[in-house]
């Protein structure tokens, strides 16, 4: 038994009639770093295999040959011939639980296999045959490359992997799986983004690629591929971030193959508007958005979710918003078509708001677009899986314009300026920290407190030597010294002065007074 792909796992045996092997495919990979319980089973009668809730897969038994299945052997688990085993005997059924972490409880896995096979990595417990639990952890003591509690590295760093990266587990570390986000890098932090010129627009096709050119000429343009398209959707995810200087302008725009859409785009006053059109109603669904201007240059993050009828809408730092379609409204968004960016080139009906908003197009920086699953900026400029649904009018360039978060927090409308109307707004009580993801009380930023002590202290120092210097420069300024004798203002003459404060100048005088006779 051993998980031939990332989504199939398969149980073969022969008894002496032949090899068989059975098949279970799961519709999602089963390298998730989930728990998944595999049961298996073999007797006289039949086989089966069955993957956690997946449907079982049976295999009758010929009416006719072996029917025993005779096992002299040792078990070997994690790979024939190069892992733990044990002493086995014949057995019927097996029930094992595994924890694949990426290409128990025992943890371990090691780097080959018999016959070319990959070896396991990642956690099996619960190992049962034939109603006995083997005790794999007392195995895995005296194995080298296994031990025991499941404690991978995913455990430990998974949460180094950003904005819903998946932790994929190494032999000798982690890696994160950013396929399915719009970010890339290491640790999927780092924003693709573009920066679109007038006129230009990409399109995303949710239809496999080449279906439509192919099948064109059987089946009307607008109507749906009922094996290829994209399904029904119930609720959407939209996360992307704009900067734009010119309004109006469409920003991303999901058609259909029905009258459905949706799109979000930049009004001639610079607030933005959401449109819903999911059928059941005559007009569209508008979210209007009126804090401030959106075409003011700056960087704005917008996340749209749907549930059914009930649309939360997050815009930059201000707190999220929850409104509702009429009850009339649809809750399936229908055969989703295309999705576009920077201008709408769609045949059929136009809805004449967006119509109206199409020319001359988009112009500004547009980062880390998804819409579900999908990163349609990123298949643009990556070569991904989903490269072949896009399609580009111009020249795309990559550009981290939209990789600085928005500065500007939240004001209420009595202290914001750019709020002329002085409706009241959701606003936030003190400024947001980007880098820390929480309110810093009275304005002050931590980082911003210490470059300015930093600072404080040079310039004190400076002025403190500049000082000093200039007292040492100039201490001798406005002073002479002279030998002049002291008590030279009260003397009858300089002689007297000069007597009066020089002892041995009497004597020297007295001696040469004397008169010699020769």
């Amino acid at each position: 038994m051993h998980r031939r792909a990332a989504t199939e796992v398969s149980f073969s045996f022969d008894v002496g009639n032949g090899p068989v092997e059975m098949v279970v495919r799961s519709p999602t990979p089963l390298n998730d770093d989930q728990w998944h319980r595999v049961t298996a089973e073999r007797n006289v009668k039949q086989a089966s295999l069955q993957v956690d809730r997946l449907p079982q897969q049976v295999r009758k038994a010929p009416t006719e040959g072996h029917t025993r299945l005779e096992l002299y052997s040792q078990l070997f688990v994690d790979k024939g011939g190069q892992a733990f085993c044990a002493r086995c005997c014949p057995k019927r059924s097996w029930e094992i639980v595994l924890h694949p972490s990426g290409s128990s409880v025992l943890h371990g896995g090691l780097a080959g296999g018999a016959g070319g096979q990959q070896g396991f990595l990642g956690c099996i417990r619960s190992l049962r045959m034939n109603g006995v639990t083997l005790d794999l952890e007392e195995r895995a003591k005296v194995t080298s490359g296994f031990k025991s509690g499941c404690s991978g590295h995913c455990t430990s760093y998974g949460a180094n992997c950003e904005n819903g990266g998946k932790c994929i587990e190494k032999y000798h570390g982690y890696s994160c799986d950013c396929s399915n986000t719009a970010y890339d890098g290491t640790f999927c932090n780092k924003d693709v983004g573009a920066f679109f010129e007038e006129g230009m627009w990409l399109r995303y096709n949710f239809q496999a690629p080449g279906i439509g050119a192919r099948d064109s000429g059987s089946r009307p343009e607008n109507s749906p591929d009922p094996q290829n398209g994209a399904p029904d959707l119930a609720g959407e995810e939209i996360r992307f971030s704009f900067s734009t200087t010119k309004a109006p302008c469409i920003l991303l725009y999901v058609s259909s193959f029905t009258t459905d859409f949706l799109a979000a785009l930049v009004k001639p006053t610079g607030s933005l508007q959401i449109r819903y059109q999911l059928g059941g109603t005559r007009e569209p669904y508008n979210i209007d958005v009126d804090h401030r201007s959106m075409a003011n240059g700056q960087p704005h993050s917008v996340n749209i979710t749907r549930r059914e009828r009930t649309v939360t809408l997050k815009l930059d730092h201000y707190p999220s918003v929850s409104y509702h379609l009429p009850s009339s409204s649809d809750t399936l968004f229908n055969s989703p078509k295309s999705l576009f960016l920077g201008k709408v080139i769609e045949t059929g009906n136009i809805d004449q708001e967006i119509h109206k908003y199409n020319t001359p197009g988009f112009t500004g920086c547009l980062s880390r677009v998804q819409f579900n699953q999908i990163a349609p900026l990123k298949a643009a400029l990556r070569q991904t899986n989903a490269s072949a649904h896009v399609h580009v009018q111009g020249e795309l360039v990559e550009s981290n314009c939209g990789a600085s978060p928005l500065t500007l927090s939240p004001m209420s409308s009595a202290t914001d300026p750019w709020h002329l109307d002085h409706l009241d707004s959701a606003s936030a009580d003190f400024p947001y920290n980007p880098g820390q993801g929480q309110a810093i009380r009275n304005g002050v930023n931590r980082n911003s407190a210490i470059i300015g002590g930093v600072i404080a202290v040079v310039i004190f120092t400076i002025l403190c030597t500049l000082v000093f210097l200039i007292r040492y420069m100039f201490r001798h300024k406005g002073t002479y010294h002279t030998n002049e004798a002291k008590g030279a203002e009260s003397a009858e003459s300089a002689d007297a002065a000069i007597m009066n404060n020089d002892p041995n100048f009497t004597e020297t005088i007295d001696e040469s007074k004397k008169e010699w006779l020769i």
